[in-house]
């Protein structure tokens, strides 16, 4: 079971209330304002600041 539609609608990056979307492969959420991924672990987004991982992490 993947993260519900409707719970992807309402989720925002708690860093900066922006936007988030998908990653391709589905496993993370990624706000490109912050250039931040949240992981999503056993269909639950891991929706914390301190896990997030940078996209760009040698920039």
């Amino acid at each position: 079971m993947a993260v519900s539609k409707e719970l992807l609608e309402i989720l925002v990056c708690p860093q900066c209330k922006g936007d988030v979307v998908l990653t391709e492969k589905e496993d993370g959420l990624v706000c490109n304002a912050c250039a931040l991924e949240y992981e999503i672990r056993d269909d639950i987004p891991i929706m914390l600041i301190e896990e997030a991982k940078p996209l760009n992490p040698g920039a």
